[in-house]
């Protein structure tokens, strides 16, 4: 049994309760997952300061002196602060316990010199440290305490003595025991692209960015990410443990792909015909941007390549994703084949439907709709249609994956906005074919590009980086809450020139009644504000049906103002709508916010955003408001959400968090080691796509290693 397979109960000094505790909380359960649960900041510990450098915002510091005094302070039945009073000549500070006082007034003693470490405050005009370290300052080598580790732990942990330093040294116990780790990477890698005489890879040459690096073993990175004894030590086995979790995933993505490039041939759609180049030629509504060219000549490429296509189309709102399906769609109804288009609510499906039917209008074409509100024998001519082959395009929801729903000849699928289908649904669709069709997936909700290398791994990726020429870029401005009486008077005048209006509350979860009766309210403030307009309102709790009248009142213009939760932040599409206000901004994410103003500047007049918020914001909040006026660039602002909020919160991704747990990279932050770890990947695969030969055998069984953890693989992509 692999020494790291062991349960961590056996670990000294962790025992059943520490390890039900590590368990219910860290997910720890062995030894190894301990040595993998790593630091997440380190503070170095070979520098001292004087009390009189000292200020309030620092971080952990040092500090040798002794302790002039003790004071004990009453806080209710059986509740004492113990305060020492500490000098170090050049000032003082106090020493602060809320719990464990009277440990620290028999065992620390006066005039004896201690190094404290702690987190600096300011308490009544002086330095304050709450639960410092004290250690015997006699006993202390400074100069080979070198940077300190610190670990994540939860309050109920702390409550229960498994703080930071409790997991330090079962950490420092557990690395004393362990017998030099296996290498994970192969020779080839670690000796830079080199030819090493311990290997027959003569003809394997690692990429120039890999060559450059000097990777450390992997027993040296695991001990000295625990235990650095310099910056420069961490730097090295921090970049050789996060180029190695990243190198797997991207070389079991691209591994992935390439298996499913090999079993599944696509439709050959080899000709561009009458349906395309007439639809080209006469009925195409507005010239296409360089970049819609662009994509489009990379699907053609795909569907006459003779494998199934798998492409992740990205554009901002407005770049003009749905043309490009269009005539995608045409190219399979060329070569005889139907196309169907998947939308995740019934009246973005509708929205769809008039588009296209807008685009073809002048064409001999079939373009029907299904949806849960489509039956009788409406349905039953839908459903026959499909069957007998006349119908050339469906547009739906999910719906369209019910068994009853059948094909002749199903050739080429557009999903839209993929994040909100599952992969069963998406796979029930499949399989309405003889062969898988050509897949598009389109998304609104920009996608960092590192993160869409790991998340949508084995699809291309074709991005629509610009917009229309002559379309107005939405001005954004922030509001405080304040000013609320001449943002109404804005709105009124917006209204009486013919715009609508969107009022959107911060209804995060829909089963938070606080933030419903919020909208409730509101709901009645606004109609009293507004009495000379109509208002409707829209969110999640509401019946469908209900649901669906509403935002059609408002698409069709009998009302002015649209009271909403975040259910309008996809795919509605009202060109006469001017104005989005959000009401509580700081409680949404950047990538909610960008979607939410995607929902006005679609017409001919210049259209705005308001955010309002409250004069008191955090640091975070600002930089979130600051983004969102400074651009409208969705890829920018994707970026920055990336960094703010990191890869498991992001929207448009995977609401529910990563595919896999990242122990210690950060795509938002290590978008250059990704590349790396890709870059590598791909080579390999390119020589052996299945990596069983015996030069990557090392590579094949880490992979089937793997396959054994909680890294859930299938659910990438």
């Amino acid at each position: 049994m692999d020494i790291l397979d062991q349960d961590i109960k056996y670990l000294p000094g962790v025992g059943p309760n520490r390890k039900k505790m590590l368990s219910n909380e860290l997910g720890i359960e062995s030894y190894g997952d301990l040595l993998e649960y790593y630091p997440y900041k380190y503070v170095d510990r070979s520098k001292v300061y004087t009390i009189h450098e000292l200020t309030g915002d620092m971080p952990f510091v040092q500090v040798v002196g002794h302790i002039l005094s003790f004071e004990t302070f009453a806080m209710g039945p059986r509740k004492e602060r113990v305060v020492a009073h500490f000098t170090d000549g050049s000032g003082i500070c106090d020493l602060t316990w809320f719990n464990g006082g009277k440990y620290a007034k028999q065992n620390y003693k006066i005039g004896v010199e201690y190094l404290v470490f702690g987190k600096p405050t300011v308490f009544n005009n002086r330095i304050n440290f709450t639960h410092p370290d004290l250690d015997d300052a006699s006993k202390v080598d400074l100069t080979s305490m070198g940077l300190q580790p610190y670990y994540n732990t939860t309050e109920k942990m702390k409550k229960s003595g498994l703080n930071s330093r409790a997991i330090e040294r079962l950490t420092k116990t557990l690395i004393e025991k362990l017998p030099p780790q296996p290498e994970t990477l192969p020779p080839f890698i670690l000796s830079n692209g080199q030819q090493d005489s311990r290997t027959n890879d003569q003809e394997y040459s690692c990429s120039p960015v890999v060559r450059c690096q000097r990777f450390m073993s992997r027993d040296e990175a695991l001990r000295t990410v625990h235990y650095p004894q310099n910056a420069k030590d961490l730097e090295r086995a921090r970049l050789r443990l996060k180029f190695e979790e990243l190198f797997y995933i991207q070389l079991n993505i691209l591994r992935y792909a390439s298996d499913q490039r090999r079993k599944f041939r696509g439709y050959i759609f080899s000709q561009v015909g009458e349906v395309f180049n007439t639809f080209y030629s006469k009925y195409l509504p507005f010239p296409l941007t360089g970049a819609q060219k662009r994509v489009i000549k990379e699907i053609r490429k795909d569907m006459g390549s003779g494998r199934q296509m798998n492409r992740l189309l990205q554009g901002d709102v407005g770049s003009g994703k749905t043309l490009v399906a269009l005539m995608s769609m045409l190219i399979a109804i060329d070569n005889g084949y139907q196309a169907c288009i998947m939308a995740p609510t019934e009246i973005l499906a509708e929205q769809h439907l008039q588009t296209i039917m807008g685009f073809l209008k002048d064409m001999d074409l079939r373009v029907a709709l299904l949806t849960g509100i489509v039956k009788g024998k409406r349905r039953d001519e839908v459903l026959e249609g499909l069957m007998d082959g006349t119908i050339n395009i469906l547009v739906g929801t999910h719906a369209v994956i019910e068994d009853t729903v059948q094909f002749a000849r199903l050739g080429f699928v557009v999903v839209d906005e993929q994040h909100r289908f599952g992969v069963a649904q998406r796979a029930k669709l499949w399989n309405k074919s003889t062969n898988p069709p050509h897949v598009l997936v389109m998304t609104a909700t920009p996608i960092p590009r590192t993160l869409a290398m790991t998340l949508y791994g084995d699809l291309d990726v074709s991005v629509i980086d610009e917009l229309p020429p002559g379309r107005k870029p939405v001005r954004t401005t922030h509001v405080f809450d304040s000013r609320m009486t001449s943002l109404y008077d804005g709105i009124r005048n917006q209204i009486r020139e013919g715009r609508q209006v969107y009022i959107v509350f911060p209804l995060i979860e829909e089963s938070a009644k606080s933030d419903l009766k919020n909208l409730e309210d509101g709901f009645e403030v606004l109609k009293e504000a507004f009495p000379e307009f109509r208002l409707s309102k829209v969110h999640g709790r509401m019946k469908p049906k209900d649901k669906e009248e509403e935002m059609q009142r408002f698409v069709s213009g009998e009302t002015q103002i649209l009271v909403a939760t975040t259910v309008i932040e996809v795919g509605v599409n009202v060109p006469n709508a001017s104005v989005m206000v959000i009401l509580e901004a700081q409680r949404f994410g950047l990538a909610q916010l960008h979607q939410l103003r995607g929902r006005v500047g679609r017409g001919a007049d210049q259209s705005y955003c308001i955010l309002v918020t409250p004069l008191k914001l955090s640091e975070d909040t600002r930089k979130r408001i600051d983004i969102m006026c400074d651009t409208n660039d969705g890829f920018r602002i994707a970026e920055a959400d990336l960094k703010l909020r990191g890869p498991g919160d992001l929207e448009g991704t995977q609401q529910s968090g990563m595919a896999f747990d990242l122990k210690i990279a950060d795509i938002a932050r290590d978008g250059q080691i990704v590349q790396m770890a890709r870059d590598e990947a791909q080579k390999i695969i390119d020589e052996d796509p299945e990596c069983k030969s015996d030069k990557f055998s090392m590579l094949w069984n880490r992979l089937r290693q793997l396959r054994k953890t909680n890294i859930n693989w299938s659910a990438i992509s």
